[in-house]
This record gives C-alpha cells, sequence and structure tokens, in this order.
C-alpha cells in the first residue's frame, strides 16, 4: 500500500454508513483515492465481522488510526512516521488519537453537532466543513513550539507577572459585555479567565485558545464568531466576540444575543483595557518563557512542562541555547519534540492521564495505551527517568502536579530527582501553580 513520507500525516473525513469523502486535510502528496477507499473498506469489513479495526502499523513505521464518532462521521489518520525515539510508537499512536478527537470536537465547534449527525444532503455539508479547514490545519502542524494541549489536554497556560490586575479586568470586562466567559490570551497561551472559563471542559478551553490563535493569526482586530461546545453545548450556538488588545494580546468572551459587537468593541474595550497597556506589555515580555521574573531556574534546565491535575492547566517552556555553554544541548525544536516524547513515554508506561477518568466509555484511550506490566502494578509510580544520547529525562507525579524536565546528558544522573523536586518547589512557591 502506498503511504506518506515520513514525517508527514494525513486526516480522512468520511461518511460512516456509505464511505463518501468529506475532506482531506494535511500532507502535500495526497493519498490516491484507491488507498482511502482500502482504508475504509478494510474498517467496514471488520465491522461486519465484529470486529473494530482502530489502529495498525506499516511496513515503513507509519500508522493508522481509525474512529467513529456518532455513528455518523469516520475520521482516519495516517502517519509516514518520523525520528525514532524511545517511545515514539506509542507516541505516534496516542498523537493521532488526540488528532481525531480534536479534529471532531473542531468540527463540532464550529457546525454543532446535528449537523454533522444529521447528513441529509452531504454536498452541503462538505461545503460547510470548509470552514473547519484552518482549525484543522493547526491541529495537524501540533509542531507548534509552546503549544502542548493538542497533545495534553491541558490548557496552555502563561502565568503574568501580576495576576490580581488582570484578573480583576477579567472579570469586569467579562460582566460588563454580560457574560461569565471571559479569557484573556497572551502568545497563544490563557493568562487570565475567568472561574466560569475554568469549568469548561479541558478539551474546550483548549480548542477555544486554538480557535483564538486562529482567528488573530487572520489579522483583524474584532470579530463575532459563532461556536458550540462540544461538551457543554453541542447543539446550541454561542457567541465568541474576540478582540486584540495589542499583537500577541487578545481577549474575548462567550455571550449570548448581547451586546453587539460594535458597542463592545467600541464602549468596554478602551475602558477595560487600556490602562492596563503596561501590564499587556510586561505579559508579552515573558514571552515564550511563560513564567514571571520572580521565578529562578537552574541554568542547567534544557525543557520544562509543568501540569497542574486538579486544574487541567500547564505551563511548559524551552531555553534558549545561550543557556547553555557546553554545547552539548539539542536544538530548541528537537527540545520541543523530545518533551513531547517523555511526555508521551511517561503517561503511556507509568503516568496518569486524568481527562480518561471522567470520560465516556467511546472516549476513553484504548487499553493499548498502557504496557501491559503496569496494569499489574500494586502501586501508582511517582518518578521515572530517561537516558538518550540526546539528553535526560525526569518525570514527577504528585497528587496535584505532574513535572516533565529535560537536561544535557552532562548533568549527572543522581542528581535528577533533586533537581525536579527543586524546579516544582521554586515554580509553585513564586506562583502558587
Amino acid at each position: 500500500m502506498m503511504m506518506l513520507q515520513h514525517g508527514s500525516t494525513q486526516l480522512l473525513c468520511l461518511t460512516a454508513s456509505s464511505g463518501v469523502p468529506l475532506f482531506t486535510r494535511g500532507a502535500s502528496k495526497q493519498l490516491p483515492f484507491s488507498v482511502i477507499g482500502s482504508l475504509n473498506g478494510v474498517h467496514m469489513f471488520g465491522a461486519g465481522q465484529g470486529v473494530e479495526l482502530s489502529c495498525c502499523e506499516t511496513e515503513g513505521g507509519g500508522k493508522v488510526v481509525w474512529r467513529v464518532f456518532q455513528d455518523s462521521v469516520m475520521l482516519i489518520a495516517v502517519s509516514g512516521g518520523g525520528r525514532g525515539g524511545a517511545g515514539v510508537g506509542k507516541a505516534e499512536e496516542l498523537r493521532l488519537r488526540r488528532l481525531l478527537e480534536n479534529a471532531w470536537s473542531c468540527m463540532v465547534l464550529v457546525l454543532g453537532q446535528d449537523e454533522l449527525t444529521d447528513v441529509r444532503n452531504v454536498e452541503r455539508l462538505k461545503r460547510d466543513l470548509r470552514s473547519c479547514f484552518t482549525l484543522v490545519d493547526q491541529l495537524l502542524e501540533d509542531r507548534q513550539e509552546g503549544i502542548l494541549g493538542n497533545l495534553t489536554h491541558c490548557v496552555d497556560s502563561l502565568l503574568p507577572p501580576d495576576p490580581t490586575v488582570l484578573q480583576e479586568a477579567v472579570d469586569g470586562f467579562a460582566q460588563a459585555a454580560e457574560s461569565e466567559f471571559g479569557c484573556l490570551l497572551v502568545r497563544g497561551r490563557v493568562a487570565s479567565a475567568t472561574e466560569k472559563w475554568w469549568r469548561l471542559a479541558p478539551q474546550e478551553v483548549v480548542l477555544l485558545s486554538a480557535l483564538m490563535r486562529t482567528l488573530s493569526a487572520s489579522g483583524s482586530a474584532s470579530c463575532d464568531y459563532p461556536v458550540f461546545l462540544p461538551k457543554g453545548s453541542p447543539t446550541v450556538a454561542h457567541r465568541l466576540l474576540r478582540f486584540q488588545l495589542l499583537p500577541g494580546a487578545d481577549v474575548c468572551v462567550l455571550c449570548g444575543p448581547t451586546p453587539s459587537l460594535h458597542k463592545a468593541e467600541s464602549g468596554l474595550v478602551g475602558a477595560f483595557w487600556t490602562p492596563l497597556a503596561e501590564t499587556l506589555r510586561g505579559c508579552l515580555a515573558i514571552g515564550e518563557q511563560c513564567l514571571p521574573g520572580s521565578v529562578s531556574l537552574r541554568p542547567d534546565l534544557l525543557a520544562v512542562l509543568l501540569i497542574n491535575r486538579e486544574t487541567r492547566r500547564s505551563v511548559s517552556l524551552v531555553r534558549p541555547s545561550t543557556a547553555h555553554p557546553l554545547g552539548d544541548s539539542p536544538s530548541k525544536a528537537r527540545c520541543w519534540e523530545l518533551l513531547r516524547l517523555f511526555y508521551v513515554f511517561s503517561t503511556t508506561h507509568y503516568f496518569t492521564q486524568e481527562e480518561t477518568s471522567s470520560a465516556s466509555p467511546e472516549e476513553r484511550p484504548q487499553r493499548g495505551h498502557n504496557e501491559d506490566y503496569v496494569l499489574g502494578f500494586s502501586h501508582q509510580p511517582l518518578q521515572c527517568y530517561l537516558v538518550t544520547d540526546e539528553c535526560k529525562s525526569f518525570g514527577l507525579q504528585t497528587p496535584q502536579h505532574q513535572l516533565f524536565l529535560l537536561v544535557p546528558p552532562s548533568v549527572p544522573s543522581f542528581a535528577l530527582r533533586t533537581l525536579a523536586t527543586q524546579t516544582l518547589s521554586d515554580i509553585v512557591a513564586a506562583t502558587g501553580f
């Protein structure tokens, strides 16, 4: 079977009942129609024999993952494989499964569930689905540095230097806009949000953040965009009002019929946010480090991912190469890739993925995501480490946090635990995260 080149991913969307292609996204060279038909046909054949085909691996190291949503739409993710590494097979499978979950939720977010489950006109649905392409393409390009929410299903966050001032502004702005759902996004990460915003399902917040990044990249200063909440309101639309405060800083609210976009933009944005221009610039100055200056990290850290297990929020960063004078560290882009791989290695082998505990049966990961020997453990592992030629990695799990960090190979292995516990203590003590 002809598959994709290494490192590329393609997403196929078909009707579940008849296998009619609805769209294909990703990869510069698309799969031939005969291959798409074969991928759909083998899944349908298995279903006819009472077998659910969910994943397979190709001879070239690629993977194919299938999933049917609401007995209406089938999504197929095809990967051409990529660079090797520890846990890369499981990492790729989990990435593709998350891609299918997120792609379906994106379709619901933009079109609503009814439009997808009650298909009366396939050609019309094909046209309507075009409005999802920009968001779906962003999911396919999940190598975006600093954005891990599509993989972790935790909200990518930025911890501002003065959170109280921003919290009061977000709360006041949302209330003035007749909403309880408001959010401030800085460089693609959530810097502050109302209490009700944090009560949305983590995947909804992740996808709304992705939509905000997409709308911001369009260059518009403001927009009024209808959205459905895949978990909370899949059939009733809300209005997403988004306003650019500064390049890289956006605020949004979810609201009903009022206020109008013009009224909110002319009467509310300036009143609440103009006095905070310098505060916003201070947030932008943090950049990709996403931590305030009050947090002092060890110079030998290459990358950090910290997840709050209770709030399903995360902060992540890769240190600039100038911080490692020995020159034995991988590139910045490779550090992000290694951080993703180590997160998947840890959560598929040892640690917990919290969002699966409350998921419905069809949303839970397949059993294959966990090693069989782990299922027989009488205890929950709390720490793990991995040593490779490129770096050393350490994972730490507490009742409230999960921490994943990378350091150069020159750091002694016996020092990893102390380094991790000290890093966790420093961040939490300075920010309360």
